[in-house]
C-alpha cells in the first residue's frame, strides 16, 4: 500500500471519527487543514510519525512565522488525529499550545454604530448590520435565521444551535422588528415553494436552501463602514463587540451580557470590561485628585483669617 492511499485512508478515517462525535463543519475543516499541512511536512503518512516529528514540526511553525492562532488550530487538529484516530496518547502528549496575546477588541464607538446604519444603502443590508449590533449575533447566527426564530410576541430571537451547539435567547429591539416587517414584504421568494413559512430563512442566497453566505455579510460591512467614513481597522466581529461593550457601559450586569452573548466562561466577557470607554473615562485620576488637594490648600492659606 502506498503512503498516498494510506494518508487517504487515514484522512476518511479521522472524517469519520469527527462526524461520530458530531464536530461542526468548520471545526472539521480546521482539523482537515491541520492533517493535511502536518502530511505535507512530513512528506510521509502521520500514522508513521515519532516524537521527534512532532517537536520538529512545532519548531517549524515557530520559525515560519505562522501567527499564534493558527498554530494552535493547527496543533488542536493534530491532538484529535494523535489522540482519537490513531490512539497515539504519547504522540498527543507532545502537543502543547501557545498564550494568545491578550488584546483589546476593536469597537465602534455610539456616533460611528449610527452613521454606520444610516449608511446601509438597503433595507436588507441595515437589517442584517442592525442584527449585528442590536442583538450581538455572530455573522453566521444572522444569515441563518429562520422565520421561526422571531418571537415577536415576547419580543425575542431565539439562537439555534450555534458556536459550541448551544442555543440562547436575545432581545428583539423594536426598530429590528419593524425593519423585519418591511423586509419581509420584500424579501425574493424564488425558493419558497414547498418550504414551510415556519423554516424559510429570512436572507435566502443564492442556491436553493442555502443561505446569504457570512462572505457576502463581510462585503456589505466593509462597503458599509467604507462609506459611513470609518477609518478604524474594524470587521463585522466588531458590532457583536460593539454590543456587548455598550451594554457594559450602560452598566448591564456582566453576567447579562454573558448569557446573551451565550459564552461558556464569564473571563471571556469580563474582556469588555477593558474597552467600556464611558466608565473608563467617568472614573477620576489619582492625578485630579492630587490637583485637587493642591487648589484646596491653596484656597485654605488665601482665605482671610478668621475673626
Amino acid at each position: 500500500m502506498t503512503d498516498t492511499t494510506t494518508i487517504d485512508l487515514l484522512c476518511q478515517r479521522m472524517i469519520e471519527d469527527m462526524t461520530a462525535r458530531k464536530l461542526g463543519p468548520a471545526s472539521q475543516k480546521s482539523r482537515l487543514r491541520a492533517y493535511k499541512r502536518f502530511a505535507a511536512w512530513l512528506q510521509r503518512s502521520p500514522d508513521t510519525a515519532k516524537a521527534d516529528d512532532i517537536r520538529l514540526f512545532q519548531l517549524h511553525l515557530a520559525e515560519t512565522g505562522v501567527g499564534t492562532v493558527t498554530r494552535n488550530a493547527t496543533m488542536t487538529g493534530l491532538r484529535f488525529l494523535f489522540r482519537v484516530t490513531l490512539r497515539r496518547h504519547d504522540l498527543a502528549f507532545e502537543i502543547y499550545h501557545i498564550k494568545e496575546p491578550q488584546k483589546v477588541p476593536l469597537i465602534l464607538n455610539q456616533d460611528e454604530a449610527k452613521r454606520l446604519l444610516a449608511m446601509a444603502d438597503t433595507l436588507r443590508n441595515r437589517l442584517l448590520l442592525s442584527l449585528g449590533y442590536g442583538a450581538g449575533l455572530r455573522a453566521g447566527e444572522v444569515v441563518r435565521l429562520k422565520v421561526k426564530h422571531i418571537d415577536s410576541a415576547q419580543m425575542i430571537i431565539h439562537v439555534e444551535q450555534s458556536k459550541g451547539r448551544k442555543d440562547r435567547l436575545v432581545m428583539l429591539s423594536p426598530e429590528t422588528l419593524a425593519l423585519l416587517r418591511q423586509w419581509w414584504k420584500m424579501r425574493p421568494r424564488f425558493y419558497d415553494g414547498g418550504v414551510p413559512v415556519q423554516e424559510r430563512l429570512l436572507f435566502p442566497g443564492r442556491k436553493k436552501g442555502a443561505p446569504l453566505s457570512t462572505h457576502q455579510l463581510n462585503n456589505i460591512f466593509h462597503k458599509v463602514a467604507d462609506a459611513a467614513g470609518i477609518r478604524k481597522a474594524v470587521n463585522l466581529h466588531s458590532l457583536r463587540h460593539s454590543f456587548a461593550t455598550h451594554l457594559y457601559d450602560r452598566r448591564v450586569d456582566i453576567r447579562t451580557i454573558q448569557a446573551l452573548l451565550g459564552h461558556s466562561k464569564l473571563e471571556t466577557t469580563a474582556r469588555y470590561a477593558r474597552v467600556a470607554t464611558g466608565l473608563i473615562s467617568s472614573v477620576e485620576s489619582p492625578l485630579d485628585q492630587l490637583s485637587e488637594r493642591k487648589r484646596a490648600k491653596k484656597r485654605d492659606k488665601d482665605a482671610p483669617p478668621a475673626k
